[in-house]
């Protein structure tokens, strides 16, 4: 990550979540809690499917990936969101910032290309079942993740770097909890034309790009499963999609309504609230998804009890 700072401000104050000192407690116990059960959840699943012989399959090589991914974008987050709990001020450097946004964009964007290669991994299994095993070979599992880490890597690089390059000599009090980059670009006193529309490209095509591939692999096994002529078939082909479509729905729907809304629509404040649905919320949910509605994690999760 290239900085280049021609800023005169050289550290900023986070906001946080609220201004308000008798739900300072609550939100850092309740927040607290949270990121425990992702970080519990989150290398709990790695290190089932890692231990787990029958859970060594392409759809589980990506979920752990994905659980690696949650860890990683809610711990750039949540633990600085926390601190704002507690102190007065939270003061971020210049660099940190922009390390925060760098890391967080990342992670974000490469989990939006990995649940696109996990729909093509299902569709694969649902509408090439004699082929899955040399289709999604572990040489194809390991080009594509190649590819979800570089995109999201791109992605960073090009938003952090015109980022950096920004003039911020008015206030330095971010109206929020991390440094995302809504926020920083309403900061800034120089002209972030630039940045406004490169996150319209580079947004629009990190989340319409993926949203259309779901959206295609899912036609083509919606069309597979009713060719199913058992209910038991079909029952089983729907299970094997259904906690990964939950989990794109939320993600996905998140993202758009933050990004791609009207800037008139929603007050800060309600946009605190977004984003903590899709920084906090979802990398605790996914493991949970994962966990509760499929069978194969279930019954890994049983053998490495009972083996205890």
């Amino acid at each position: 990550m290239t900085t280049l700072n021609h800023s005169s401000v050289s550290e900023f104050i986070l906001e946080g979540l609220t201004k308000c000192p008798e739900l300072q407690l609550p939100l850092f116990l309740l927040f607290l809690g949270i990121y425990v059960v992702t970080v519990v959840g989150n290398l709990g699943m790695i290190f089932l499917i890692a231990i787990s012989s029958q859970l060594h399959s392409p759809m589980y090589y990506f979920l752990s990936h994905l659980s690696f991914i949650d860890l990683c974008y809610s711990s750039v987050i949540t633990p600085k969101m926390l601190v704002n709990f507690v102190l007065e001020k939270n003061v971020i450097s210049f660099l940190e910032c922009m390390a925060q946004l760098y890391f967080f964009l990342i992670f974000v964007i490469a989990e939006g290309y990995l649940l696109t290669a996990m729909a093509y991994d299902r569709y694969v299994a649902i509408c090439s079942p004699l082929h899955y095993n040399i289709i999604m070979s572990h040489r194809v599992c390991s080009i594509m993740m190649g590819v979800v880490y570089s995109l999201g890597l791109f992605g960073a690089t090009v938003h952090t770097t015109r980022m950096s390059m920004l003039s911020f000599c008015g206030s330095h009090v971010i109206s929020h909890y991390f440094c995302d980059i809504l926020p920083l670009l309403s900061l800034s006193c120089s002209s972030t034309r630039i940045n406004e529309i490169l996150l319209f490209i580079i947004g629009g095509v990190n989340t319409l790009a993926p949203t259309l591939a779901v959206l295609i692999s899912y036609a083509f096994i919606l069309s597979s499963i009713l060719c199913i002529h058992s209910i038991k078939g079909r029952s089983k082909a729907f299970g094997t999609c259904s906690s990964h479509l939950m989990a794109v729905v939320i993600f996905f729907g998140s993202i758009t309504f933050m990004y791609f809304k009207p800037t008139s629509s929603n007050t800060m404040e309600q946009e605190k609230v977004s984003s903590v649905f899709y920084t906090t919320v979802i990398p605790m949910l996914n493991p949970l998804i994962y966990s509760l509605r499929n069978k194969d994690v279930k019954n890994a999760l049983r053998k490495v009890l009972r083996g205890k």
